[in-house]
């Protein structure tokens, strides 16, 4: 029934799709908090490179916050839906009201997780961005063209399970999409775990202190 027991087992078997990124200097594994960031430690540590976090946050129209009019991240990245704004006539500045708000929540994070160790420098790098599962991908494609502003040489979108034709949607953003397992019907991310508990702050502050140590972040 369920093709992963949990986050660690799912991130243990995406690694071994991504072979071709292990042992190189040039590959950087990045993860969206807060699943997507025992994915990302297991992938980081079987292909001996560093790991990072890539916080994402949707800018929510007024009154409507559940759909997105953009996107902040990591490294002071905007990205707006241009059309979308003028066509709502959303005001320039309350734009930059909600984006500060968020970005404000999105420092708190990063701080939070990080503590105090510095981002890893992207530029140049092949990225490989993981999460735990998508179901559309909108925020995995706002978190690709986000970190596409930070200059890396290729971004590689990498999850343990998705339904083919958001894999084939991304393909349009990212330079590589590897989804693990594609079921039909697809019915949710959760529904592929036998454990799909929610991952903690704290979890994500212990796995990044952990993954610091490896020897590829260490050599950075």
């Amino acid at each position: 029934m369920f093709p992963f027991r949990d986050r660690v087992e799912a991130g243990r078997m995406l690694a071994t799709t991504l072979q071709e990124y292990a042992n190189r200097d040039d590959v950087v594994v990045l993860a969206v908090p807060r699943g997507g960031v025992p994915i990302g430690f297991e992938v980081a540590k079987a292909l001996h490179a560093p790991l990072d976090v890539f916080v994402v946050r949707k800018l929510g129209l007024p009154g409507q916050e559940e759909l997105a009019m953009g996107a902040i991240a990591s490294g002071g990245v905007r990205v707006l839906n241009r059309d979308l704004l003028r066509a709502l006539r959303i005001p320039e500045e309350v734009v930059d009201q909600i984006t500060q708000e968020e970005q404000r929540e999105l420092e708190r994070r990063e701080r939070e997780y990080r503590d105090e160790r510095s981002p890893i420098d992207v530029r140049g790098k092949t990225v490989i961005l993981v999460d735990d599962g998508l179901a559309t991908g909108s925020s995995m494609r706002v978190a690709v063209l986000a970190l596409k502003q930070k200059g890396p040489a290729q971004v590689v979108v990498a999850v343990p399970v998705a339904p083919a034709d958001t894999c084939a949607e991304l393909q349009s953003v990212a330079d590589k999409v590897v989804c693990a397992v594609t079921p039909q019907p697809f019915l949710g991310v959760g529904q592929w775990y036998e454990d799909f508990s929610q991952t903690s702050d704290e979890e994500v502050r212990e796995l990044l202190r952990r993954a610091a140590t490896f020897p590829a972040h260490r050599a950075a």
